[in-house]
């Protein structure tokens, strides 16, 4: 076989390789969200999703929690944070 031979083989078989994983990667993208629509549909039916569908996540704080509360977390969360970066340059010298 000549250089131009196996070059153009090598070609071919890149071009085949990388469309079927295009292919694939579409068909994962379409199936995923038909059954993403089937399940909530489902959901909705059953009556665990309400009506107008999923709300984005969003942070929810407790609002039994007072300021005090909220800043003995931030010392125990300081606390943890100065040891992890004490033993971290303990052991990094």
């Amino acid at each position: 076989m000549t250089n131009s031979n196996l070059m153009t083989e090598g070609l071919n078989l890149m071009l085949i390789g990388m469309g079927f994983v295009f292919i694939f990667l579409t068909l994962l993208v379409f199936v995923t969200s038909i059954m993403s629509r089937i399940i909530t549909s489902y959901e909705k039916n059953v009556g665990v999703l309400p009506e107008e569908g999923i709300s984005s996540p969003t942070a929810v704080i407790s609002p039994a929690m007072n300021q005090s509360q909220h800043a003995n977390d931030d010392k125990n969360l300081i606390t943890v944070l100065s040891a992890a970066v004490h033993k971290f340059r303990s052991r990094h010298k």
